[in-house]
């Protein structure tokens, strides 16, 4: 009478299809006595398929079958005991069956589950043991696991739970139509078999995320470029989950590399050897299986091999010596960081995946401070801050190997950091890597940051640093130590336009952009045209250790076949690129709408990265931030330019303070002489006023006087 009706179960993670399973009506069920169905109630525990409990139903019609309704006979309710609901005529049974049993009942997949009365699940007995029966709770069967659950919201959510770990199957169904456990996916011309629940990493063997292909292009455009300075190299895939990263490399890159997929799970390498046989590659197993090796293909090539390891990474890592690894566990990749750097040859690359966004992304910093040694706060900057937090812990890392590290591609978004850095084998790359490990002092009322000093004396006012002068001005401690954090740069201008040209040559749309935008922010220039035609052309590669094809420089001068190079070959090599490397990006960045003015409008971000070239620095976008600008200048020019180029929202005779030119605004500290902002006059014949300062309440947290 007051009864909700049924909600059908929904997921939010996964959209499970499952077949229509096939009904396996019980025709003797309406001939027992309902009172009997206590002893076929079936064991939990049990896994072996087995009949539906008579409480689960496709249609209110079957239920009404167990009943046997009869217009001339009083029927017992099947799914309520004699003391809670006696013997009735049909018209009564139908509408107790309808209103008590079946609008309450919990649909999935075309089965409901209705509400049960009986006997089936244990009860504590009460002060009064007579009244046990009397007192029996309603329960709901379970269709996939066959528990019982006294709630109906519960029902709903342990049903969930089930499909959440890919647990659709019920084990009450003795006859199931057949089935592939897998589903179909191709990216990159490599076809991979996942399985349904492949978005549920915590819940399943195998992970297979769609939203990271970008992440997996930029990594197969890391190994290109290795490829084509030595050959052949050895990578490693240290984490195979479906094998698809792997399996692009060897299919594309060829001969090029030998690749290595390893797995701890048996059901991921089993998925992985399946993948294998799907893209026309051959398996190699490891060691303990070489007798029983299988292969798939035409020819006989060893391009077309990919060796299958089952063990933990980091034993992997200790056992054997690769050219390039990459590392992307579940979460952060410390753990790992001192097996990978062991043995990784001279020269060569490791790249590492993190997902722990909520500690790198200052959401946990008591777990940032676990895990990676470090203090962070949540700043306008924090995407750039946790990856020179990674990088920190990557250069601590290869310095207790004695190696040291060049940070080649950093790569921050909304749901992963990627960092590819070059290996340096030696003490002194150790320590001059170990050098670039600063703290940041970070103010929290302008948010202006500065690297400390380097030196061991302690500083009797560390706030000096800072440009911004918010500690005389406010009360209090103004500034906080974040750090330990990597002070070098991030990127390695050379090495990402060949990257860029390995994306244009293997047709990899989604990466160009990005690696155009890295480019620019490496050079801290605007957006330019780029030439991806001939690698030739690019003759002015800073990428310390490794020697670049120039236009005088034949192929095989920079192409090593399996040899590293000499002491002397690479000597030169560093002290030529010292001479062509330009000047480091800028640190960090500032966003426009952190720092804009109220009541005015701001210019065009693109117009005002032009203001800020003209005014003499460095200025470029980030992919860290759609809004966000690179550029040398200190937070006070910063804001200076873009209050002279702002406009007020509302003018009029109702506007307050004087309105003044350009060239009489004065903001914050003086300009230097050496970055003298030049302001054109205006045309008589076009009076425009370029700014207008109002008599407003500053903000507290502004530094402008």
């Amino acid at each position: 009478d007051g009864v909700v009706d049924s909600e059908k179960v929904k997921s939010n993670n996964v959209d499970v299809k499952i077949e229509p399973e096939l009904e396996a009506e019980e025709k003797g069920a309406k001939e027992e006595p309902p009172r009997e169905s206590d002893s076929n109630i079936l064991d939990v525990s049990s896994d072996y398929p087995r009949d539906k409990h008579i409480s689960i139903q496709r249609h209110l019609a079957d239920l009404e079958k167990l009943a046997d309704l009869r217009e001339d006979e009083k029927k017992p309710c099947p799914l309520c005991p004699e003391e809670k609901f006696k013997a009735c005529y049909s018209h009564k049974l139908h509408r107790h069956l309808q209103n008590l049993h079946w609008k309450v009942s919990v649909e999935f997949e075309g089965y409901r589950m209705c509400i049960c009365h009986l006997a089936c699940r244990p009860v504590k007995p009460n002060l009064v043991g007579d009244q046990t029966l009397s007192k029996m709770g309603a329960h709901y069967h379970c269709i996939i696991c066959s528990a019982t659950i006294i709630r109906r919201t519960d029902m709903i959510g342990h049903i969930n739970r089930h499909v959440n770990k890919g647990e659709t199957e019920s084990r009450f169904i003795t006859v199931r139509a057949p089935k592939s456990p897998y589903e179909m996916v191709k990216e990159s011309a490599t076809d991979v078999q996942v399985l349904p629940n492949h978005s549920t990493p915590q819940k399943t063997d195998s992970y297979f995320n769609p939203k990271m292909k970008l992440n997996r292009q930029l990594i197969f455009c890391a190994l290109a470029v290795l490829a084509g300075e030595r050959k052949p190299i050895e990578c490693l895939d240290a984490f195979g989950a479906t094998g698809i990263m792997g399996l692009q490399w060897a299919k594309h890159l060829r001969s090029s590399v030998k690749v290595t997929i390893n797995d701890c799970n048996e059901n991921s390498v089993t998925m992985i050897k399946e993948n294998c046989h799907l893209n026309k590659m051959k398996v190699k197993l490891n060691i303990n299986e070489e007798d029983n090796d299988e292969t798939v293909g035409d020819g006989e090539e060893n391009s077309d091999t990919i060796e299958v390891t089952k063990m933990d990474a980091n034993v992997i890592m200790h056992l054997r010596s690769f050219d390039f690894i990459h590392l992307d566990p579940f979460g952060t990749s410390v753990n790992y960081l001192d097996s990978a750097f062991r043995n990784v040859r001279n020269l060569g690359i490791v790249s590492l995946t993190s997902t722990d966004i909520s500690s790198l992304y200052a959401k946990a910093q008591h777990v940032a401070l676990r895990h990676y040694g470090c203090n962070i706060v949540r700043t306008e900057y924090y995407k750039e801050l946790a990856a020179r937090t990674i990088i920190a812990a990557v250069t601590r890392a290869a310095a207790r190997c004695n190696k040291g590290i060049e940070v080649l591609v950093t790569v921050a978004l909304e749901h992963f950091v990627l960092v590819v850095v070059r290996v340096l084998r030696g003490p002194t790359p150790a320590d001059d890597s170990a050098k670039k490990i600063r703290y940041l002092i970070h103010c929290q009322w302008c948010e202006e940051r500065v690297f400390q000093k380097e030196g061991n004396m302690v500083e009797e006012n560390p706030y000096q640093q800072l440009p911004c002068d918010c500690h005389g001005s406010m009360p209090g401690k103004t500034a906080v130590l974040l750090g330990p954090l990597w002070s070098g740069p991030l990127f390695n201008t050379g090495f990402l336009r060949r990257m860029l040209l390995e994306a244009v040559q293997y047709g990899l749309d989604e990466a160009q952009p990005l690696l155009k935008t890295l480019v620019c922010e490496a050079e801290c220039t605007t957006l330019k045209h780029f030439s991806t035609h001939s690698p030739g052309d690019e003759n002015k590669q800073e990428e310390c250790g490794v020697y670049i094809k120039t236009p005088n420089t034949s192929a095989e001068s920079y192409l090593v076949h399996g040899k590293r190079k000499s002491e002397e070959v690479l000597r030169g090599t560093a002290k030529r690129q010292r001479g062509e490397h330009s000047a480091e990006h800028p640190p960090f960045y500032y966003n426009i709408h952190r720092h804009s003015i109220k009541g005015m409008n701001m210019p065009k971000l693109n117009k005002f990265l032009t203001y800020l070239s003209e005014a003499g620095y460095r200025v470029s976008r980030t992919h860290f931030d759609p809004m966000g600008v690179r550029t040398s200048a200190p937070l006070a020019q910063f804001k200076t330019v873009l209050m002279k180029y702002s406009t007020p929202t509302y003018v009029g005779p109702q506007a307050e303070g004087p309105v003044h030119l350009p060239g009489e605004i004065q903001v914050g500290e003086e300009v230097p002489a050496a970055t003298e902002i030049k302001v054109e006059e205006a045309d008589e014949d076009e009076p425009r006023v370029a700014a207008t300062v109002l008599t407003l309440s500053c903000p507290s947290h502004c530094t402008a006087d």
